[in-house]
């Protein structure tokens, strides 16, 4: 049986690479819409994200717009190579009989 990767494979943090992985690389989205996107609090969408740019899957760029704190995430070239990986071990597991 492939081997799933324990990191991503937690659901929030599959579907924020999964949301991440979505976007052209290089694109980013804005904090506020992934925890919307997810229905998920700041505190359990900043831990999930913590634990994924700890792992080098994902960018966090922090600025600010009009004074006001932006955060922003994107997948790294790391991050997508990982996220498909995990798919492809999950289509396997489906595919056995």
């Amino acid at each position: 049986m492939p081997d799933l990767n324990e990191t991503i494979h937690q659901p929030v943090r599959l579907k924020i690479m999964a949301a991440l992985v979505a976007l052209d690389s290089g694109n980013e989205v804005d904090f506020t819409y992934l925890r919307g996107l997810l229905e998920v609090t700041n505190g359990n969408l900043g831990a999930h994200l913590r634990k994924l740019e700890e792992a080098g899957y994902i960018t966090v760029n922090k600025t600010f717009v009009d004074r006001k704190p932006r955060t922003y995430v994107s997948a790294t070239p790391a991050g997508r190579e990982v996220f498909r990986e995990h798919v492809a071990a999950l289509e396997s597991i489906l595919k056995r009989k």
